[in-house]
């Protein structure tokens, strides 16, 4: 079984997030990025969740071989990374400028049809910085293969694969025959660390390079169908409010009236 995992470079949301907390997060003049150049990248964590996906597979005894591809962004230190968890192939297209995910979807359908195909590909849930998550589906769609979301779990027996979703009513059970797509959640479990040989071996590796010409694609092909118009810091507010009682009994009585009286019951 050939695996294609889908991996993005984002900011580390922790980071951003603290920035945004403290007052320090600021966008540029143009309204859409950041100016903050010293916050970490690193590879979205739904799409480490992938990666350990199919390595879970692998210690099932399943025989399957893992790429990671990642489209625009640095890249090479994540695929790095992804090379140290067990990745068998790391392979970076590099973009001149940022692409939407419609863009983003038809390389990686491009780079999936040059390499030979794939039995599985598997995507985070959604990635971190724009929490769309559109790119898994429009994969499905140009390929012409099936998609699965929001993944817990994945066991493969018999050529089909068997995935476990997490859905607001409980985990769902359902069967695909390949070739199909996965996307994978959080509720996977916390991915495997590298060992520090592995990271050294993987520090002196090259990910595989393929160009956007390379696959046949051109600008106007590329060209975006969804344009970012602005981006903007919310106001975090907060507060808390302490109701006073002689008892649990009085407490909970003016607990009930102040909600009553917000509209909540």
């Amino acid at each position: 079984m050939r695996a294609v995992v889908c991996a993005k470079e984002v900011l580390d949301p922790d980071a951003v997030n603290n920035y945004a907390l403290e007052g320090r997060l600021v966008i540029g003049e143009d309204g859409k990025t950041l100016t903050q150049t010293t916050i970490p990248r690193l590879m979205n964590a739904y799409d480490e969740q992938a990666i350990e996906a199919v390595l879970r597979l692998r210690d099932a005894g399943v025989d399957v071989k893992l790429t990671v591809v990642a489209v625009g962004g640095r890249g090479v230190d994540m695929l790095k990374h992804a090379l140290s968890l067990g990745a068998d192939e790391v392979v970076h297209v590099p973009a001149s400028a940022p692409l939407d995910c419609f863009a983003t979807a038809t390389v990686i359908a491009a780079y999936v049809r040059k390499s030979g195909g794939a039995d599985l590909i598997l995507c985070g849930r959604q990635a971190s910085d724009d929490d769309q998550g559109v790119v898994p589906g429009l994969l499905a769609e140009f390929l012409d293969m099936p998609v699965v979301t929001v993944a817990r779990a994945i066991a493969f027996a018999g050529g089909v694969l068997r995935v476990t979703r997490a859905t607001p009513d409980g985990d769902e059970i359902v069967e695909v025959s390949g070739p199909a797509i996965v996307t994978v959640s959080n509720e996977l479990g916390t991915p495997r660390y590298p060992t520090m040989q592995a990271k050294l071996k993987a520090r002196k590796a090259t990910p595989a390079e393929m160009t956007i010409e390379a696959l046949g694609l051109t600008a106007a092909t590329l060209a975006a169908k969804v344009e970012l118009v602005k981006q903007f810091v919310p106001t975090v507010r907060s507060g808390c409010e302490f109701i006073d009682g002689s008892g649990p009994a009085e407490v909970a009585g003016k607990l009930i009236e102040r909600l009553r009286q917000d509209g909540v019951l």
